[in-house]
């Protein structure tokens, strides 16, 4: 668990994620129980106002959500333990936070573009290409966020005989 834990967390920074933030998630993905903020803060040796604002982005992010246990006042935390859901939640995150925002600066450049006579024709057309390419992300992602999981994987494992069959057909 530890070596998941240290791993995840050191993949988080690779991902734009802080660390602590990245650990808390696997530790919450790994364990069986609802954690409160104190077990994670003992078992991660982090302080607990880390653990509180790093809780706070996993909300934030939809990957980390708030229990309450009978009897006990404190709140506790888990995650899906679902990695197809974890996925598609990082998947719909990073979307709303990079690529929607990215397209509509793209549609305004494209625009600014048209009506400015000094812009190159060739530069006007790498902007229009760009905002393509991320317009067809985005279809896509429209498209295969409300398949089941299965049929996902079935499209996954299909791998190359997709390609060979597109390239063939």
């Amino acid at each position: 668990m530890e070596k998941y834990i240290l791993h995840w967390g050191e993949m988080g920074t690779r991902w734009g994620v802080n660390r602590t933030v990245a650990q808390i998630h696997a530790l919450l993905y790994l364990s069986s129980e609802p954690l409160n903020a104190e077990q994670i803060s003992t078992t991660l040796n982090v302080a607990r106002s880390n653990v509180s604002t790093s809780l706070k982005e996993l909300q934030s992010w939809q990957l980390a959500k708030s229990v309450h246990l009978l009897g006990d006042r404190r709140d506790y935390f888990e995650t899906t333990k679902d990695p197809w859901e974890l996925f598609q939640t990082i998947l719909e995150g990073r979307k709303q936070r990079e690529l929607d925002p990215t397209m509509t600066v793209l549609r305004q450049c494209v625009l600014d573009a048209d009506d400015d006579k000094d812009t190159p024709e060739d530069v006007k057309q790498r902007m229009k290409e760009v905002l393509g390419f991320m317009e067809t992300l985005d279809s896509w992602h429209g498209q295969i966020k409300s398949l089941p999981s299965s049929t996902l994987l079935k499209l996954i494992q299909l791998g190359a005989r997709v390609q060979r069959a597109i390239k063939n057909g």
